[in-house]
């Protein structure tokens, strides 16, 4: 038996989550695989030979180094307000965090990214907060402190002046 290709193997599991979702109304739980996938492919980002601690993506060329948390959210109700990311592992080493938003069918639509220093500010002050002991933030607040570094349409915006 031959070996899929992975872009391959990722094309399908996109269709198997939208259809999935079509037929239970529920979400399959693999956003965050496709959101890696994602962004490794189209940042030029890398995966962790050990697996990173606390991160899960490398950069190279302009990112070289960084240390990279990814964050996924498939948007099916752009109308529904109070969506959240993911829990941020404010305890461990990282450089930045980036969130992949995917559309109904989980492909990319956009791609934001926040350096930790954004993050941790945005965060600043609201510690007791339940939500935010558990490093937790909202689709809207982290798109408003971070910048816009790819698009569906635009490709990768490397323009330093781009801001939400």
């Amino acid at each position: 038996m031959a070996l899929y290709a992975v872009d391959k193997l990722m094309s399908e599991a996109r269709r198997l989550a939208a259809e999935y979702r079509k037929a239970t109304g529920k979400p399959l739980a693999i956003s965050n695989e496709i959101a890696l996938f994602d962004a490794a492919r189209l940042l030029n980002l890398e995966v962790p030979e050990d697996g990173g601690a606390g991160y899960d993506l490398v950069g190279r060329g302009r990112r070289e180094g960084r240390r990279i948390q990814v964050k996924a959210r498939a948007l099916f109700d752009e109308g529904k307000s109070g969506q959240r990311i993911g829990q941020l592992k404010l305890d461990r080493e990282w450089d930045s965090v980036m969130l992949v938003l995917m559309d109904e069918n989980y492909e990319p639509s956009e791609i934001h990214e926040a350096d930790r220093s954004e993050i941790l500010a945005a965060l600043k002050g609201r510690e007791n907060a339940p939500r935010n002991r558990r490093g937790a933030m909202s689709v809207a607040r982290f798109k408003h402190i971070s910048r816009l570094v790819w698009t569906q349409e635009e490709g990768e915006i490397t323009d330093e002046l781009w801001q939400n």
